[in-house]
């Protein structure tokens, strides 16, 4: 009788046992497909180069898609695509087109970053105190902060337009001529949009590179003035370059050469072609 009460006492443990190892797998299992979820990527779409309504906007976009072997083709697309949105934002709001492009190219990295898919926010605009839409989570200063989410891009734009309507510290930019983009841009660093010391410089250097600040011109009915032919030097990268190595042989600096080319990262890709001069 001992031995029999003893046996089932065995039992109950092994199955206990079973039971508590089955449990810890499931758990083990549910987090880990948690945890990929959360840190899934989404993939980055393919280029598309849009056709704009507005005939002076297309004019613009096909000109820099003739000098796309010396741009970012994914930086052309990204304003053949908002353009216009943002002209729409500059009549409503005052806002020059070139400022709030050139801010969309660089927060969300041409429309590409993590934050931009997952989110439809353009401008690396935070939640804040106040806001009752959807948002999401996403490292930037600070691990997992609160972004704002939008259903689409317009509705990113047309934020951002109220975001720096709607703040006092951004007033005095609205006294600045209407297309006084360096103005804007070094303002915006003074107010607090970025803490990037170089946030001015490089809102600038897209503005310039790319002529956002004709679609301006065209929504303040400015004749647009052709650019002046100046001799581009390209680097294709062969086996064995590095951004530093490329950057010695030119003459430049690892972020010089970076923000001629508009790259975000340090990794450079054989047959590339960097813009040098």
């Amino acid at each position: 009788m001992n031995k029999q009460i003893h046996i089932f006492k065995r039992k109950i443990c092994c199955h206990g046992y079973f039971i508590i190892g089955t449990l810890f797998l499931f758990l083990s299992l549910t987090s880990c497909g948690s945890s990929r979820k959360a840190t899934e990527r989404i993939p980055v779409p393919k280029v598309v180069i849009e056709t704009p309504k507005d005939k002076k906007v297309k004019r613009e976009v096909a000109k820099l898609f003739k000098k796309k072997s010396s741009l970012n083709i994914r930086t052309i697309a990204y304003i053949s695509k908002y353009a216009e949105t943002a002209m729409y934002e500059m009549k409503k709001n005052k806002i020059p087109a070139s400022i709030t492009l050139a801010q969309g190219i660089l927060e969300s990295g041409n429309g590409v970053s993590q934050l931009a898919l997952k989110s439809n926010n353009h401008f690396g605009v935070k939640c804040h105190k106040g806001w009752n839409g959807k948002s999401v989570r996403h490292d930037d200063d600070k691990k997992q902060e609160c972004f704002r989410k939008y259903k689409e891009v317009a509705q990113s734009y047309k934020d951002h337009s109220k975001f720096l309507k709607t703040r006092d510290r951004y007033d005095f930019l609205f006294k600045l001529k209407k297309d006084d983009y360096k103005g804007w841009a070094k303002g915006l660093k003074k107010a607090g949009y970025a803490t990037d010391k170089k946030y001015p410089k490089k809102l600038i250097h897209l503005i310039e590179t790319y002529r956002l600040y004709n679609y301006d011109k065209i929504v303040l009915r400015k004749k647009i003035k052709e650019a002046k032919k100046g001799k581009i030097k390209i680097h294709r990268v062969r086996k064995g370059d590095t951004l530093y190595s490329i950057s010695k042989k030119h003459k430049l600096s690892v972020q010089e050469l970076k923000a001629l080319n508009d790259l975000n990262s340090n990794t450079v890709s054989i047959d590339q072609e960097l813009r040098v001069k």
